[in-house]
């Protein structure tokens, strides 16, 4: 009897032994006990868009590959995980940790929340780098997005704009009444101000909304993505410069609590991948701009144009009212408006002296 007890002893330590030692070898322990972790980036874009997508794809790799894929990065293109438009609120709730966009779109939230991507008759890529980095706007930013739980840093920049695709001729803004074009945020608010009917719609849905005369006009970023997209092939006129874009900037938000929770050495990855991400959009537009520029011009014979005098002063003048209005929807809000402002009369003081006065000189080189 004894034997068998201590055979039955022996056999049950050996089984608990073998059982722990499957679990140890057969079953990974989880990524967050070796020290790695596994986040979600949800955006707006879909994965395929030139710039905008294949930009927050490359942010992604780039914060796996400096953290030793200790903070690895999974991307959903837009409406895989979440709807596009409902980025915002993902990453707010913890759905995912971070989310790539353009500031702008969350106008519902606040109308603040467009300073820090760019508002009509605004700042050029440059100035609102400045702004943001040096003149107070990342602080008002960190301030405005703490409400809902999110913290964001500039990742990804278009530069200039073009004004937009038409199909009939813009000679005085007597034209823009009744025009319906896909024009969002504040830029919309000028639009319909003047007039016009603003419209908002996806950019898969751009092409056969032109097409088909849902709408008169459209306008999306610029000669490298409106050409990807065959705006030029359902669109008469190519107008430009952009008055509602002048250099947004695009936004990698991440969930609060969660960035709180990072090593400082992966928050730094995080900010330091965000800042060359931020550079290296805005060199990759200007270059693939000018390519598509000189392939619609030449090649496929757009007729380019520049908004008349009268349009373009229309729009400009029309921006500062409503760009001047959002300082009376709160607190925050104000001090927003009252920065940018005070940074953007400081930049136009100093352009003729500065890139304006170079630009408009080099002209006749």
């Amino acid at each position: 009897m004894k034997n068998n007890q201590i055979k039955r002893r022996a056999f049950l330590t050996s089984a608990v032994a073998a059982g722990a030692a499957a679990a140890t070898f057969n079953f990974p322990m989880p990524a967050i006990a070796s020290g790695k972790r596994q986040w979600k980036m949800v955006m707006t874009w879909q994965k395929v868009l030139p710039g905008l997508g294949t930009g927050a794809i490359r942010l992604a790799k780039r914060i796996t590959d400096l953290s030793d894929g200790k903070l690895e990065i999974k991307v959903y293109g837009g409406g895989e995980l979440v709807p596009a438009m409902g980025v915002f609120d993902a990453v707010s709730q913890g759905t995912a940790q971070m989310g790539h966009a353009a500031p702008y779109y969350w106008l519902g939230k606040s109308r603040g929340a467009a300073f820090f991507c760019g508002v009509p008759g605004g700042l050029t890529a440059q100035e609102q780098n400045g702004w943001l980095y040096f003149g107070g706007g990342k602080r008002l930013w960190d301030e405005l997005y703490a409400q809902f739980g999110l913290i964001a840093f500039p990742a990804g920049n278009t530069g200039c704009q073009m004004g937009g695709w038409f199909n009939k001729e813009i000679n005085s803004k007597n034209d823009l009444k009744g025009l319906k074009m896909r024009m969002p945020g504040l830029a919309g608010e000028v639009l319909t101000k003047l007039g016009g009917s603003a419209q908002v719609i996806p950019p898969q849905e751009l092409f056969t909304a032109m097409q088909s005369g849902v709408i008169d006009a459209l306008e999306w970023v610029g000669a490298w993505n409106d050409m990807s997209l065959g705006f030029h092939r359902v669109s008469k006129y190519y107008y430009g410069p952009a008055f509602q874009e002048g250099g947004p900037t695009l936004e990698l938000m991440i969930n609060k609590k969660e960035f709180d929770k990072l090593p400082k050495n992966l928050q730094k990855i995080v900010k330091v991948a965000c800042a060359a991400e931020n550079d290296v959009m805005m060199a990759e537009y200007h270059a693939n701009n000018v390519r598509a520029f000189q392939s619609l011009k030449y090649k496929h014979k757009v007729d380019i144009r520049q908004y008349p005098a009268d349009v373009l002063k229309a729009f400009f003048d029309t921006a500062k009212g409503v760009v001047a209005d959002v300082a009376n929807d709160g607190a925050i809000e104000k001090r927003i408006y009252e920065s940018y402002e005070k940074y953007r009369k400081y930049s136009v003081d100093m352009a003729p002296y500065a890139e304006l006065g170079f630009m408009k000189e080099r002209k006749n080189g």
